[in-house]
């Protein structure tokens, strides 16, 4: 499934639908950000990637824009199924599109993903994430709420959010 406009296109792909390059340049994506330009060093390949119920949201250049980043992962966002919920995880956009109004439909596709494994399990479960801590508000902008006390994940302060469905 996918969106487009002029700028960017939103995949939702389970693990065997990624191709080797969108694979490398998420992979590659999450590591820079958090790992090197956040410095905390963290299991990213967890063994959750490849699980039946998780999805990737990989937010994709399109076409050769101004930013000239056409078919090259801007943003990427992980949802896991935990079973009792949906968890949005590893949300991250490159360092060149931030600033640009890409977050949104990162999210927004993050969301979507979660509804439609819902539709696909006949559920309707509720959506958590471990917001850092400065960006909560922006995940309250889609409804997710602060549930719990801030904590820290690595040296990075957090918030557990959940939207109630």
């Amino acid at each position: 499934m996918s969106d487009t406009s002029p700028t960017f296109e939103t995949r939702v792909l389970a693990f065997d639908d990624l191709d080797v390059r969108t694979s490398y340049e998420m992979w590659r994506l999450r590591q820079d950000v958090f790992v090197v330009e956040q410095g905390d060093p963290y299991d990213d390949l967890d063994g959750r990637d490849a699980e039946p119920g998780t999805r990737h949201v990989v937010l994709l250049g399109a076409g050769s824009g101004p930013e000239g980043d056409g078919g090259r992962v801007l943003g990427v966002a992980r949802v896991l199924d935990d079973g009792d919920v949906r968890r949005i995880g590893r949300v991250v956009l490159a360092r060149e599109a931030r600033g640009r109004g890409l977050s949104a439909p990162l999210m927004e596709g993050a969301l979507r993903a979660c509804a439609e494994l819902d539709a696909e399990a006949g559920t309707a479960l509720d959506v958590v994430l471990a917001a850092q801590s400065p960006l909560a508000g922006f995940y309250g902008g889609f409804g997710l709420v602060v549930e719990g006390e801030e904590f820290l994940d690595g040296h990075i302060p957090h918030l557990p959010m959940r939207l109630r469905r």
